[in-house]
């Protein structure tokens, strides 16, 4: 399950424990992180925070993970406290992930993740990770709807999230136009202000959800067998 701060202030958020965070593979993931960040005791200078990223809807698939945050990176944060932290940890997994950079096991060893400098734009002063195209936004709101729906029942999802625009590279204004402009209009979301709720037509595509995580998983398993020969 998701470990997040409590509710920062924000009316109706979804629960921190229940909080699906979907890759533009369409992979559905909850993270677990072991708030604070510390010092590296190995002498390194970086500062550390161990986590877990589950692979939901599968039989107990994860990924054991060490957030490894350099020296470049810490001098850009504004803290280490997860208020300010957790969306760009969150987002640098997510990244990992859709490069298949992180394999999801029964049982896994501790995986050493970098934080460095090549999630930060030091010219604009941003976090990157990418930028979505529309389409490939809307893709990415029907997924995240769907799988907050289907697997922690939430009627309401919350799509103004900056969070999940900073992993498209965008800003929450324009999530929710894309998702007003290319998705509601298909007559798949319902959507008031910065929340939107599947309708039934976009349920009645679990196929179609459920075929691109198994795309995506078998693009994870099949990169990382060929390089365990």
């Amino acid at each position: 399950m998701v470990e997040m701060q409590e509710n920062r202030g924000i009316a109706g958020a979804p629960r921190p424990d229940k909080k699906i965070w979907v890759t533009l593979t369409g992979l559905p993931l909850t993270v677990k992180l072991d708030w604070p960040f510390h010092q590296s005791t190995s002498g390194a200078d970086f500062w550390v925070i161990h986590g877990d990223i589950r692979l939901e809807g599968s039989e107990g698939l994860h990924a054991p993970v060490a957030v490894n945050m350099s020296l470049t990176v810490r001098d850009v944060m504004p803290s280490l406290e997860q208020k300010d932290a957790e969306a760009p940890v969150i987002n640098a997994l997510r990244k990992e992930v859709d490069r298949r950079q992180i394999e999801f096991l029964k049982s896994g060893k501790l995986l050493p993740v970098p934080f460095s400098s090549r999630h930060y734009d030091f010219k604009r002063q941003q976090w990157v990770f990418g930028k979505a195209t529309d389409d490939a936004m809307a893709e990415f709101i029907e997924r995240k709807v769907f799988w907050q729906t289907q697997l922690m029942g939430e009627k309401r999802v919350w799509i103004g999230d900056p969070a999940e625009a900073q992993y498209l590279q965008t800003t929450p204004v324009l999530v929710m136009e894309v998702a007003a402009r290319l998705v509601a209009a298909q007559g798949l979301l319902r959507i008031e202000g910065e929340w939107a709720e599947a309708t039934q037509g976009l349920m009645n595509q679990a196929e179609r959800f459920v075929a691109a995580r198994r795309a995506a998983v078998q693009e994870l398993e099949k990169k990382h067998a060929f390089e365990r020969g």
